[in-house]
C-alpha cells in the first residue's frame, strides 16, 4: 500500500520497480519465503542495474530524494578542507566514498592540493562525477591494498544493510522479508548465530508493549574493519545521523531507526517502490568506533556536526562572504544555520575520526570532543 502523500513514480521508473521485486521474489522462492532485511536491504539500495544506487534514478537535490551537506553550499566542503589539509602528509591523498554529485569532491579538489580518488558504487553517480569532475580525480572500483592519507564518508554508514531485531519477553527475533498474498511483509524468527550473540550483548529494556525494535549494523563494522587493514598512515572521517549505543539503544527508541527517504519525503515503508527509494538507519558510532580499534586504530575524535563545523571555523569563513552581496550571502548564511542549528542537522549528524600514525590533537575536536560517550 502507498505510504499517504507519497507522488507515484512515472511508467519506466514504476517498470524499473517492479523488475526488482521479480528479483526479490525469485530470491524468496529459493530461500523458504524468507530472507533477512539485510539481504533485502542489499538487493533495494545495490541489485546491479535495479537497486536504488544502482539503477539510473536521480537521487540527489530538488529533483531527487534528499539533499547532503555538500549540496547545501560550498562553505561545508570549504570548513572539511581546513580538518583534512591538517592532517594530509605530502604526498598522501584523499579517498572519498560514495561521493554523491561530485559536490564535495569539487569544493575539496579547490582547498587542496592531492591525488584524490572515489569508490563509487552507484553508475548514475559516477557519471554525473565524471562530468563535474572530469579528470581531476581517480575512480577506483576497491580499496587499495595500501593507503596513506584521509578517508571520507559523508553520509554513507546510513545506507550500509542493517539486521533488524526486535527484543520480546520470550528472546530475541530476527526480523525478515517475506512475500505475503503478492506484498513483501515483515516476518519474524528466532535469532540464531552471529545476530543472536551480538544481540545479547546489549542492554535492551523491553517496554511495556512487550517489544523492543531496532537493528545491528554488521555491515559497516565489517567495512570499517577493512578500512583500518588497508590505511598505513591517516584518518578515516565519518559523517553521519546516529548516536553512540547509549542513546541508539535508549528505552525511548523502542521502534528502531529505520527510514525511507522518497522525493524529499520521509516515511517508514521499506517495501514501497524496492528500487526507487532510499532506505537508512541512524549510525551507531560506538559500534564503529569498537571496530575500528579491533583493526588497530585510534579514535581521534567524535562530535556533533555543528561543533565540528564551528572548531574548524565555519563561521569565519561565513564572515569573509560579503553581506552586500545578497545573492551570494543570503544563501550561504541559510546554510551555514541548517548545518549547525540543533533542530536541523547540527545535533543529529555527527562526526568520527580514527586513525594511525596521527599525532597532533585535531582541529575539528579541539573543544566539544565527545569521544567519552562512545
Amino acid at each position: 500500500m502507498r505510504p499517504v502523500e507519497l507522488p507515484l513514480p512515472d511508467p519506466q521508473a514504476l517498470a524499473s520497480s517492479r523488475a526488482l521485486l521479480k528479483r526479490i521474489d525469485a530470491e524468496l522462492g529459493s530461500a523458504g519465503n524468507w530472507i533477512s532485511f539485510a539481504r533485502y536491504m542489499e538487493l533495494a539500495l545495490h541489485e546491479p542495474g535495479l537497486g536504488y544506487y544502482a539503477g539510473g534514478a536521480r537521487k540527489l537535490g530538488a529533483g531527487g530524494d534528499f539533499v547532503t551537506a555538500p549540496e547545501l553550499s560550498p562553505l561545508f566542503a570549504r570548513t572539511l578542507a581546513r580538518q583534512v589539509a591538517q592532517l594530509l602528509e605530502p604526498g598522501e591523498a584523499v579517498l572519498e566514498f560514495g561521493a554523491g554529485s561530485g559536490a564535495l569532491a569539487e569544493s575539496l579538489l579547490e582547498a587542496l592540493a592531492c591525488p584524490y580518488f572515489i569508490l563509487e558504487t552507484s553508475p548514475e553517480l559516477r557519471q554525473r562525477q565524471e562530468r563535474r569532475l572530469g579528470g581531476r580525480v581517480h575512480w577506483i572500483d576497491h580499496l587499495p591494498q595500501r593507503f596513506r592519507g584521509v578517508m571520507l564518508a559523508n553520509e554513507v554508514a546510513d545506507a550500509m544493510p542493517v539486521h533488524a531485531l526486535a527484543w520480546t519477553p520470550g528472546g530475541v527475533l530476527e526480523r525478515g522479508v517475506c512475500a505475503n498474498e503478492g506484498q513483501l511483509a515483515w516476518s519474524d524468527r528466532p535469532a540464531n548465530g552471529l545476530i543472536l550473540r551480538h544481540s545479547k550483548e546489549l542492554e535492551i529494556e523491553i517496554p511495556p508493549s512487550g517489544r523492543y525494535e531496532s537493528e545491528l549494523a554488521l555491515f559497516a563494522r565489517a567495512w570499517m574493519r577493512s578500512l583500518g587493514r588497508f590505511l598505513e598512515r591517516g584518518a578515516i572521517l565519518v559523517i553521519d545521523y546516529g548516536f553512540p549505543e547509549r542513546e541508539f539503544f535508549h528505552p525511548q527508541r523502542s521502534m528502531g531507526t529505520l527510514a525511507c527517504h522518497y522525493r524529499h519525503r520521509v516515511h517508514g515503508d521499506p517495501f514501497y517502490l524496492p528500487g526507487l527509494q532510499d532506505i537508512t538507519a541512524h549510525v551507531d558510532f560506538s559500534a564503529l568506533a569498537r571496530a575500528a580499534a579491533e583493526a588497530g586504530l585510534e579514535v581521534l575524535g567524535y562530535a556533533s556536526q555543528a561543533r565540528f563545523l564551528v572548531n574548524c571555523g565555519i563561521t569565519d569563513l561565513l564572515a569573509e562572504e560579503n553581506p552586500a552581496d545578497a545573492k551570494r550571502y543570503l544563501p550561504a548564511a541559510a546554510a551555514a544555520q541548517k548545518l549547525l542549528s540543533p533542530a536541523e542537522m547540527g545535533e543529529l549528524f555527527k562526526v568520527l575520526a580514527v586513525g594511525r600514525g596521527i599525532e597532533a590533537p585535531l582541529l575539528g575536536f579541539s573543544s566539544g570532543d565527545r569521544s567519552h560517550a562512545l
